[in-house]
């Protein structure tokens, strides 16, 4: 699973926006993410985080608040 995906997976669960710190905590405890297979978690996180929003998937409702659109 990439970061976007594993980002909308999280949020689409959760049915309310998270800051990023929690969509990273939740997606590594999920499994959805692998710091052992995924280098630099937090810096791919951030940076398709940002692309979904300028896609149109994410909405940022705050600063580092994203949910799902």
């Amino acid at each position: 699973m990439d970061y976007l995906e594993a980002a909308l997976a999280v949020l689409r669960e959760e049915g309310r926006p998270l800051h990023w710190t929690v969509i990273q905590d939740q997606a590594l405890k999920r499994g959805y993410l692998d710091p052992f297979t995924q280098r630099d978690i937090r810096k791919n996180l951030l940076a398709a985080l940002a692309a979904g929003v300028r896609e149109g998937a994410l909405t940022k409702s705050g600063k580092g608040v994203y949910a799902y659109r």
